[in-house]
C-alpha cells in the first residue's frame, strides 16, 4: 500500500486536480473568513455615562398577544433614556387597545397609527420609515414584535457599541429552543447565517445584518436616502440597507449575550420555506463579490465531497484524498466550531461536519426552486 498515487494521465488525475482545487479554496475560506470570527475579541465599548438617548423603534402588524406578552420587557430594560415606538401597521386585532393600557403605565412608550391603505404595502419600509422620522433621538435600535431581549441588558449591550465612529451596530437574534427536528434546523439556519454575517463584516464585506435585531443612526439612515434604492422590494431593510450604509469602519459587531434577541421559529416547513424564498427575492440586488463570496463556501464543499467519494473508489488515490478531507473537515471542526461557540450555539459543534454538509445541499435546493419574485408580502 503506497501513500501517494502514481498520478498518472487519464480521468482519475483530472479528478484529483479538481478535488485538490476545491480543497484549496474551502480551506482559505475557512482560514481566512470563518477564522475572523472564531478569533475575535470584544472591541472597547462605551461606559454607562457616554450611552445617549436611544429610540426603539418597532413595527407590528396584528401582533397583539406579543406586544402584549413581550414589549413590557423592552420597556423595562435597565437604560438611563431611552423611548420606544411601535408602529401599529395595517391592524386589524386588539393591538391599539392594548398599547393604549402599556402607554398609560409606561410614559416612555408612543405608538404610530397606520391604517390600512389601498396605496401601500405589507412590506416594512414604509412604517420603518415613519417611525424613523417619529423618534426623538438619533440612536436607534431596531426589533420585532415578537422578539424577546434575554435580559434586561440588552439595550445597554446594543447601544454601547456605538464607540466613535460607529454609525451601525449587528447583532444577533437567535430563535428559542423547542423540540422537533425542525426547528433544530431552523435555529441553525439562523445561528450559520449569523456566522456568515458576522465573518464577512469581519473581512470588511458586510452584506447583512437581521432586523430583530440591529442598530444604526438616523444620521446614516438619511445618508442613503432610507430605503429609497430598494423601495419597490418588501424586503431589503436589513441586507440591502446594511450593504449601502455599511462603509470603511463605521460598523461593528455585538456577540455579548446579554444583547441577544429570542424569537420563536416557523410552525411549519411550508411557512419557514416561504419566509426564506422572500428573503431570497433581494439576492439579484447584491453585488457580484459578495454573492460569489457567499457562493464559494457551499459550492467548494459540495464539489469537494463528490470529487473526494468519487476518489474513495480509486486505490491509487483513496488515502491521500482521506487524508487531505480529513485534516480540512479537523480544521472546519474546530473554527467553526469556535464561531459557534461565540454565538452561544454550542449544541450544533457535536456534529458539526454533518449539519454543514445538510445544510450545504439543503440550501441550493430551497434557493433555486423557489420564486424569488417580490411578493409585496410581511
Amino acid at each position: 500500500m503506497y501513500f501517494l498515487p502514481t498520478f498518472e494521465l487519464g480521468l482519475p488525475l483530472f479528478i484529483f486536480l479538481f478535488f485538490a482545487f476545491m480543497a484549496i479554496i474551502n480551506f482559505l475560506y475557512i482560514l481566512l473568513v470563518y477564522g475572523k470570527l472564531a478569533f475575535y475579541r470584544e472591541r472597547p465599548t462605551l461606559d454607562d455615562i457616554s450611552l445617549p438617548p436611544v429610540t426603539v423603534i418597532i413595527v407590528a402588524r396584528n401582533e397583539a398577544d406579543n406586544l402584549y406578552e413581550k414589549l413590557p420587557f423592552i420597556l423595562e430594560q435597565d437604560y438611563p433614556k431611552f423611548e420606544v415606538i411601535v408602529v401599529n401597521h395595517h391592524t386589524v386585532d386588539e393591538s391599539s387597545h392594548i398599547l393604549d393600557a402599556l402607554c398609560r403605565q409606561y410614559k416612555h412608550l408612543r405608538y404610530i397609527e397606520l391604517e390600512k391603505n389601498q396605496h401601500s404595502k405589507y412590506g416594512k419600509k414604509l412604517p420603518l420609515t415613519v417611525g424613523i422620522k417619529g423618534a426623538k433621538y438619533e440612536h436607534m435600535v431596531f426589533t420585532d414584535a415578537d422578539c424577546k431581549p434575554t435580559t434586561n441588558q440588552w439595550l445597554k449591550s446594543m447601544v454601547s457599541r456605538f464607540i466613535p465612529g460607529k454609525e451601525l451596530v449587528l447583532g444577533y437574534a437567535p430563535i428559542i429552543r423547542e423540540r422537533g427536528f425542525l426547528n433544530r434546523v431552523i435555529r441553525f439556519d439562523t445561528a450559520w447565517i449569523a456566522v456568515s454575517y458576522f465573518s464577512m463584516a469581519l473581512s470588511r464585506l458586510p452584506y447583512m445584518g437581521v432586523g430583530r435585531n440591529i442598530s444604526y443612526t438616523k444620521r446614516l439612515f438619511y445618508s442613503v436616502n432610507g430605503f429609497k434604492s430598494h423601495y419597490s422590494l418588501s424586503s431589503g431593510d436589513d441586507d440591502l440597507f446594511v450593504q449601502e450604509s455599511a462603509r470603511g469602519t463605521n460598523y461593528s459587531i455585538n456577540i455579548d449575550p446579554a444583547s441577544y434577541c429570542y424569537s420563536k421559529g416557523s410552525y411549519s416547513w411550508l411557512n419557514w420555506i416561504g419566509q426564506k424564498t422572500r428573503h431570497y427575492t433581494t439576492s439579484q440586488r447584491y453585488k457580484v463579490i459578495k454573492k460569489l463570496m457567499l457562493g464559494i463556501y457551499p459550492f467548494s464543499l459540495l464539489m469537494l465531497t463528490v470529487s473526494f467519494v468519487i476518489l474513495l473508489f480509486d486505490t491509487d488515490y483513496r488515502w491521500l484524498v482521506l487524508s487531505v478531507y480529513s485534516l480540512i473537515l479537523l480544521v472546519k471542526w474546530w473554527i467553526v466550531g469556535r464561531c459557534f461557540g461565540k454565538i452561544k450555539e454550542s449544541s450544533f459543534i457535536r456534529f458539526l461536519p454533518l449539519w454543514d454538509l445538510f445544510y450545504a445541499l439543503l440550501i441550493p435546493v430551497i434557493f433555486y426552486s423557489s420564486d424569488k419574485k417580490d411578493g409585496n408580502k410581511w
